[in-house]
């Protein structure tokens, strides 16, 4: 989740899920941010295991391992019991309400 909080480095991460492959280039394009900047979000993004790379020539490209966001969604499914009682209990205050 810390590798996620920084809002650049998400939105790295997130360019990486749309595409299939991407480069380190094509990330950099049109991102406002440094080339070299860009590579130290992909170090962080590729040591959390959410991305891995493969060089081809000159070029590094990445792509998204779903593998890594494993554990996030573990631990976020814990929580899944905690909404869908919230919800159950929404649609009956709803029906409550409407029945007024």
């Amino acid at each position: 989740m810390r590798t996620l909080a920084d809002p650049t480095r998400r939105a790295v991460f997130e360019r990486i899920v749309r595409s299939q492959t991407i480069s380190v280039a094509d990330l950099t394009k049109d991102s406002g941010v440094s080339q070299s900047a860009v590579s130290q979000h992909l170090r962080s993004l590729k040591a959390a295991g959410l991305v891995i790379d493969r060089p081809q020539g000159r070029n590094v490209f990445y792509q998204a391992e779903p593998k890594g966001l494993a554990p996030l969604f573990d631990w976020m499914s814990h929580y899944g019991i905690f909404w869908r009682e919230r919800f159950v209990n929404l649609g009956a205050l709803l029906k409550e309400i409407e029945h007024e």
